[in-house]
């Protein structure tokens, strides 16, 4: 089992900045990679990008392409998302997941077994 929990989301104006945490605990050691998804008022949930928890590597979605930086403290067990030049279309609740399996659609919420319960991200224009 991972426990995960997200933090820092707030109101922000377009074009500020952001980060959001979300703290790992339990099996993870055993963590192959956490992802971040967001999901809006109405919204499926939309990928954002992910890490592979050993070595770092990370992927962002299209929608933080060149705005959105994943990042992992390992010796904190904690997952970043810093997240610049907001944008109001960004306005959603933010999920952290987590996945012990190696996966190959990364994108796919179905493929994470535990999820964190989400933080409010509101951009106003």
């Amino acid at each position: 089992q991972v426990q995960l929990v997200e933090s820092g989301g707030a109101l922000v104006q377009a074009g500020g900045s952001l980060r959001l945490s979300c703290a790992a605990s339990g099996r993870t050691s055993a963590t192959v990679a956490m992802a971040w998804f967001r999901q809006a008022p109405g919204k499926e949930r939309e990928y954002v990008g992910f890490i592979m928890w050993n070595d770092g590597r990370t992927f962002v979605g299209t929608p933080g392409k060149d705005r959105f930086t994943i990042s992992r403290d390992n010796a904190k067990n904690t997952l970043y998302l810093q997240m610049n030049s907001l944008k109001p279309e960004d306005t959603a609740v933010y999920y952290c997941a987590a996945t012990l399996r190696l996966i190959t659609q990364w994108a796919r919420p179905n493929n994470y077994d535990y999820w964190g319960q989400g933080t409010q991200v509101t951009v106003s224009s």
